[in-house]
C-alpha cells in the first residue's frame, strides 16, 4: 500500500459560582502528502453524549459551560501514544463530540463563571440589584441591546480579565494537546498497523459526524470539574474581545437575576464561524484521508488544534484598521 496523506489545507484564522450551580507552529506535512487547494480557515473514555439536548430556555448558566468545560477536558485526555486502530477510532469520537452551536453558548457561559469570580465586579452588581426594579430592569435591557456597556460597572475590567484568562487558558492547552497528537502522524508511520485503512471508512466517517451532532449529558464529576477549573483564576488583562464582553454582560444578567434575557449573547458570529469551519475542516481531512496515520494528523490538527486556536481567538479583540 502506498503511504499518502490527503489533508485540507489551513488558511487562516466563590460565591457566585455556588449559587448558580445550585439554581440549575506547525511541521511541515507528513511525507507522501498530496495537497489540495484550501477550503477554509478555521483516547480516554469519549466526552458524555446525549440524544436529545433540553430546550436553551432551561439550560442553566452552569449547564452550558459545563458542557465546554466537559468537552475541552477530555479532548485534553486524548493520549498521543496510541498502540492501535481501535484508540484511533475512540480518540476521533471525543475528539469530535461536540456541536458547534452548544460548544459556543458553553464557551461564553463559561466565560461568565469565571467572570463571577471576581468579587468587585459582583459586589457591584449586587448593589445595582438593590435599586428600584424599573432601574434595574433598564440596565438588563441595556447590557442585551449593547452588552460593551457592562463595562461601565465597577470592576468590569478585572472580570473581563478573568474571563479571558479562563478562556485563553482552554483553547491554548487543546491547541498543545493537538500539536502532540499531530507530532504522532508522523511517529506511527514507523508501525504497521497505522498504515492500514479502517474496514468501514465511511461508516467511521459518518458516526464522527453523528457524534458531532449530539447534545452534551452530564456526567457525575462534572459540577466539581467545572469548579475546579474556574478556581485556577487565570487572568489575561487587555482590551476584551467580543466574546469577552458577552460573558461579562452574561455574567451580570446572572446576578440581576435576569439570565434568561442574555441567551442571546451566547452567540459571537466570528467565534462561531470558526468553530462551524474547523468542524469542517476535520470532516473533509476524514473523507479523504486513508491510513490510520493520516486519522491521527486529522484529528491533531482539525478537531483539537484547529478548535483550540478557535477559543484563542475568541479572547483577542479585533484588530483596529487606521482609517486614512
Amino acid at each position: 500500500m502506498t503511504n499518502r496523506l490527503k489533508t485540507p489545507v489551513l488558511t487562516g484564522l466563590a460565591a457566585p459560582l455556588a449559587l448558580i450551580l445550585a439554581s440549575c507552529a506547525s511541521q511541515p506535512a507528513p511525507r507522501h502528502v498530496a495537497t489540495r487547494a484550501p477550503i477554509a480557515r478555521a483516547a480516554p473514555t469519549p466526552a458524555p453524549m446525549a440524544s436529545a439536548a433540553p430546550a436553551a430556555a432551561e439550560r442553566s448558566l452552569a449547564a452550558e459551560a459545563a458542557a465546554f468545560e466537559s468537552f475541552m477536558r477530555h479532548a485534553r485526555g486524548i493520549d498521543p501514544a496510541f498502540a492501535g486502530p481501535s484508540e484511533v477510532s475512540q480518540a476521533l469520537q471525543t475528539a469530535a463530540a461536540h456541536e458547534p452551536h452548544e460548544f459556543e453558548a458553553g464557551m461564553v457561559a463559561y466565560a461568565a463563571l469565571a467572570a463571577l469570580q471576581e468579587p468587585r465586579f459582583v459586589a457591584a452588581l449586587n448593589a445595582e440589584k438593590g435599586r428600584a426594579e424599573r432601574d434595574r430592569g433598564e440596565l438588563s435591557r441595556r447590557l442585551v441591546a449593547d452588552p460593551q456597556a457592562v463595562l461601565a460597572i465597577p470592576a468590569a475590567d478585572a472580570a473581563a480579565a478573568r474571563a479571558a484568562g479562563a478562556l485563553y487558558a482552554q483553547g491554548s492547552g487543546l491547541a498543545t494537546d493537538g500539536e502532540k497528537v499531530k507530532h504522532a502522524a508522523y511517529t506511527l508511520q514507523k508501525q504497521a498497523w497505522s498504515k492500514t485503512t479502517a474496514p468501514d471508512h465511511a461508516g467511521e466517517l459518518a458516526q464522527v459526524k453523528r457524534i458531532s451532532q449530539a447534545a452534551y449529558r452530564p456526567g457525575r464529576e462534572d459540577d466539581e470539574a467545572l469548579r475546579a477549573a474556574l478556581a485556577l483564576g487565570p487572568r489575561r488583562p487587555g482590551a476584551p474581545s467580543p466574546a469577552v464582553t458577552r460573558g461579562v454582560a452574561l455574567a451580570a444578567l446572572s446576578v440581576l437575576g435576569e439570565e434568561a434575557r442574555g441567551r442571546s449573547l451566547m452567540s459571537e458570529p466570528r467565534t462561531g464561524s470558526c468553530l462551524h469551519m474547523a468542524k469542517l475542516n476535520l470532516y473533509q481531512c476524514l473523507a479523504s484521508a486513508g491510513p490510520r496515520y493520516e486519522d491521527v494528523y486529522c484529528l491533531g490538527q482539525h478537531a483539537m488544534i484547529d478548535t483550540g486556536q478557535c477559543v484563542v481567538e475568541a479572547t483577542r479583540a479585533p484588530r483596529q484598521v487606521a482609517s486614512r
